[in-house]
């Protein structure tokens, strides 16, 4: 029969339950010492899509058996050029094709979609693993993608984290944020400051390093925050954030959110961590993250790892998350593919 791809139909739960132990498959492979892939986050996408994406999710079956898969996530409202791509074969059976058949399968979507490139990321090797073998990125530079921007992941080991070096670093930042005042919220934004939200989350391509990836900013506004929260709440994922007003103006100007899987209370993964420029040196980054951290170790007792990602070029967070605790885990690259 060979290799074979097809979309994926939701209602086949054998199919969609073979997908998921892939996934789990290879990232255990590939990333052990992150936990194995949330069920419910994992297929949230079929259900609860973020606003502006248009999720294409296909399965390739090798004699009939389901051994990998690819999602295209199509941009819809801004980036309609580009396309976020996974794509993950079960690695007892790498080598016989399977991936490059979702390749071509990727591309003629893309293609049918007026889109003109493909960004995915790929493991890549830190400093003195030059030895490993990393198959997805030997896979993304043969099929003629570039690599665009070099990550790094760090880990927070909170078993060991210094909780008095903690308050202390707090205290540092609340003295040095004379004028500003920390707010906490859990999932959803309160009303207040969604429009301030949505600035900085609409300002983060503009000031995070995208190296030689071509993405633009993304418009963001109130109804698409309340959207991107209602299909978080679908997959489940637990939000701490805390934000810093300016109380002269009143204005939230800097924002971090820590977030944590339906199926973990152990791990958890530091997203967003932003600081409008105009208020800028004074500490709010670090601020909000430490605020933050000790926000969440208060609700979430059993928590032993945090995990983020920061471009190896970002030297101004990157100093923020080592003084928390912060160490490289794990490279990462971003590899971009134009037709």
């Amino acid at each position: 029969m060979g290799i074979s791809v097809t979309p994926l139909d939701p209602a086949d739960r054998p199919t969609l339950d073979a997908v998921h132990r892939t996934a789990v498959a290879a990232q255990a492979v590939d990333e052990p010492d992150l936990p194995p892939p949330c069920r419910r986050r994992f297929e949230a996408p079929l259900w609860h899509p973020m606003p502006g994406i248009d999720i294409r999710w296909s399965v390739a079956r090798l004699d009939g058996v389901p051994v990998g898969w690819i999602r295209l996530y199509l941009h819809t409202l801004d980036n309609t050029e580009n396309a976020s791509v996974e794509l993950v074969v079960d690695p007892a059976y790498r080598r016989r094709g399977v991936g490059r058949a979702l390749h071509e399968h990727g591309l003629t979507v893309l293609r049918e979609h007026g889109g003109k490139r493909m960004v995915g990321s790929t493991v890549t090797a830190l400093p003195g693993e030059e030895h490993r073998e990393l198959p997805g990125a030997a896979f993304a530079a043969a099929v003629g993608a570039r690599p665009a921007l070099a990550d790094v992941r760090r880990r927070l080991d909170v078993t060991t984290l210094d909780r008095s070096r903690l308050a202390a670093l707090l205290a540092g930042a609340r003295a040095a944020a004379a004028g500003y005042r920390a707010v906490r919220w859990r999932d959803h934004v309160p009303e207040e400051h969604v429009a301030d939200v949505a600035h900085l989350e609409g300002r983060l391509l503009l000031d995070a390093p995208l190296g030689e990836l071509a993405w633009e900013q993304e418009q963001m506004d109130a109804e698409r925050i309340r959207g991107v929260e209602r299909a978080l709440d679908g997959r489940g994922i637990r939000r701490y954030n805390v934000g810093a007003v300016h109380e002269a103006s009143g204005r939230l100007v800097a924002w971090s959110q820590l977030s944590f899987d339906a199926s973990s209370v152990q791990h958890a993964w530091q997203q967003i961590t932003i600081v409008d420029p105009e208020h800028r040196g004074h500490r709010l980054g670090l601020l909000c993250k430490a605020e933050n951290l000790a926000y969440a170790l208060t609700h979430e007792p059993e928590l032993r790892v945090i995990d983020t990602y920061n471009a190896a070029e970002n030297t101004h967070m990157i100093a923020i998350n080592e003084q928390l605790g912060f160490r490289p885990a794990a490279g990462s690259t971003d590899w971009q593919l134009t037709l």
